[in-house]
């Protein structure tokens, strides 16, 4: 029913940073191997913004991989965690969303999540399920469970404390409403970023006291965005997001920097080892151009969630806009009324070139927004004179707002 566990733990140690511990997890694969029984491999996401982005795929990516060496995998949507919000690696509280905005969210999530997993091997829990019917004594049983000492030694809350930076009680039932969720599932294997080892810790320790076999710990490297710094968010700007239109999903994709190419083709690709350390050695090459595996990279990603034509017609029309210096023909074109001023940040708002005000201004800020080939930095900037405008946002995006006289 099972691969060999020599097989299957070179497959599970594949781009990951961390398990705790593999003599457990050896362990763990022997017992299936004798019972048959599959290992149930845990990872929650929170639905804090909508739609799944690259960086969500290296855990789903992994959670594939045990899939297909027979093991169940269990996928929790954390519709209470989010209203908590994970404080890992956070240097103040989150803003608390209201329950409605994350269902709202966590409306595509099921239909992405299967663009990578088979949906008939695959259970999903909103952990609700089991929140939302919790009596008060059995909250305070579980908070008994750790203590604030134990809490404290989290880097990130230990930090703020020392600053003087406010920490919001709830913020401490965090980590052990992620154990709950590996009780509530009986989770032998759990999935996370290397910034949540402290919550997949803590889990392991909630499952003892409920009188459960710890579930290993497999830490995931944290995938950086497109700006090449910080980690890919949506609420930083810096996504590329599974359910992006192939153009735009091809350009975020070559303006990567190059240094995180190999990276890219490692965590979220199928390229097997042999062909990445291929990739490595052509990295290093002194007569590769860099651009060329990029484009190999963009047209595959696109090819993964789009079609291999559409990866196709992505990189004509890259290479149209880019390497010619051209505008698109079939650029979109909205005609405004005359006798109004138009806030450019509304306008790219309105016409969905970027997903909120927010991030318009900050776009702006950077520098990244153009109005006919003039880079704008003043966030009140407006349309008002009679004419046509293209403005274009990034790199790869481009309208045309016409104001007729």
């Amino acid at each position: 029913m099972f691969p060999p566990i020599n097989e299957q733990m070179d497959l599970i140690k594949k781009g990951v940073e961390e398990i705790i511990s593999e003599e457990e997890l050896v362990k763990k694969l022997e017992r299936a191997q004798q019972t048959g029984k599959p290992l149930r491999i845990k990872q929650g996401f929170d639905p804090t913004a909508p739609d799944i982005h690259l960086g969500h795929t290296v855990g789903i990516r992994k959670l594939r991989q045990f899939q297909e060496l027979g093991h169940q995998i269990v996928l929790i949507i954390g519709d209470y965690t989010g209203m908590v919000g994970d404080p890992s690696g956070k240097n103040e509280t989150r803003p608390r969303l209201a329950y409605e905005t994350l269902m709202k969210n966590a409306e595509t999530y099921e239909t992405q999540f299967f663009k990578i997993l088979n949906r008939n091997k695959t259970e999903i829990h909103y952990n609700g399920e089991w929140f939302a019917h919790m009596r008060f004594d059995e909250i305070m049983n579980l908070a008994a469970k750790f203590t604030v000492a134990r809490i404290l030694e989290r880097d990130d809350f230990t930090k703020r404390y020392k600053e003087g930076n406010p920490i919001s009680l709830h913020e401490f039932f965090y980590p052990l409403m992620q154990g709950y969720d590996s009780v509530a599932i009986r989770a032998d294997v759990e999935l996370g970023a290397t910034e949540q080892k402290f919550n997949l810790l803590t889990a392991r320790d909630v499952q003892r006291e409920y009188g459960q076999e710890p579930q290993v710990i497999i830490t995931l490297p944290v995938l950086e965005g497109i700006d090449g710094t910080q980690r890919m968010s949506k609420s930083l700007g810096n996504y590329i997001g599974i359910d992006d239109e192939p153009d735009d999903m091809y350009g975020k994709v070559m303006s990567i920097p190059d240094e995180l190419i190999l990276k890219y083709f490692t965590l979220v690709t199928d390229y097997s080892p042999n062909e990445i350390r291929q990739i490595a050695v052509r990295l290093k090459e002194p007569e590769t151009n860099p651009m060329i595996v990029k484009k190999e990279l963009a047209r595959t990603l696109v090819t993964m969630y789009h079609s291999s034509e559409a990866a196709q017609a992505a990189q004509a029309q890259f290479e149209l806009v880019f390497s010619k210096k051209e505008i698109p023909e079939d650029v979109p074109v909205v005609t405004l009324s005359r006798n109004t001023a138009y806030s450019i940040v509304k306008l790219l708002t309105d016409n969905r070139l970027v997903a909120s005000n927010g991030e318009a201004r900050r776009l702006i800020q950077q520098g990244g927004v153009r109005v006919n080939d003039e880079k704008i930095s003043d966030i009140n900037f407006e349309l008002k004179d009679c004419g046509e405008y293209i403005v274009r946002v990034g790199k790869r995006r481009f309208i045309k707002f016409v104001i007729p006289s």
